[in-house]
């Protein structure tokens, strides 16, 4: 309950996989925002993601909620308009979190993005997507990909381990990046702007 005025504060709801950078933005801040964050395990299952994503505004409908997702489900915008309600605006949650320009220059060089959320996980994520054959995950990541880019951001734990596996899992070479949560701040900030107007 926000004290200043009586109200509970608005829900976000969406993709866990930046829960700790979004979360500290919020309470520096200052924005009257809770969260509701969902797995990000979940893109690899549209019907899944659905069902989570539509339960959640459907449970949060009178506090005003607003989506952190991208364009990760195919009727991601059919979704948002039959819930009279907006996302941040970007492909994923990379573009949100890198900008959109250093995501593109990163994408045609071949880069697979990893997060700390993904490489704490990624043996049940790919599993779950692809089987359980290691050559075959390395087959469809090695003609899709050239290397892997871990982003550690200041919310970031040392996720060194599981980087290092998922690569060599993979045969790709591993890349670090360190990304600010400048991109994501002002997506947020757009986003909690835009629907009080």
């Amino acid at each position: 309950m926000d004290k200043a005025n009586g109200m509970c504060p608005r829900v976000l709801v969406g993709c866990g996989i930046l829960h700790k950078e979004i979360e500290m933005l919020i309470k520096r801040n200052g924005w009257p925002v809770t969260c509701h964050f969902s797995c990000s395990s979940l893109h690899v299952d549209f019907n899944r993601l659905r069902e989570s994503l539509e339960s959640n505004l459907d449970k949060y409908k009178d506090r005003n909620p607003t989506v952190f997702y991208g364009t990760c489900h195919p009727q991601m915008e059919q979704i948002l308009n039959d819930h009279c309600t907006q996302r941040t605006l970007g492909q994923n949650c990379i573009e949100i979190l890198l900008g959109q320009e250093l995501f593109q220059t990163e994408l045609a060089k071949g880069a697979f993005f990893l997060l700390e959320d993904w490489a704490q996980k990624w043996r049940h994520v790919i599993v779950e997507a692809m089987g359980d054959d290691p050559s075959l995950w390395a087959e469809i990541f090695q003609s899709q990909h050239r290397y892997i880019l871990a982003i550690r951001t200041p919310c970031s734990e040392d996720f060194t381990g599981g980087a290092e596996a998922f690569a060599k899992a993979m045969g790709l070479p591993l890349r670090w990046m360190d990304a600010t949560t400048e991109h994501l701040e002002s997506a947020l900030r757009n986003l909690f702007m835009g629907m009080e107007n």
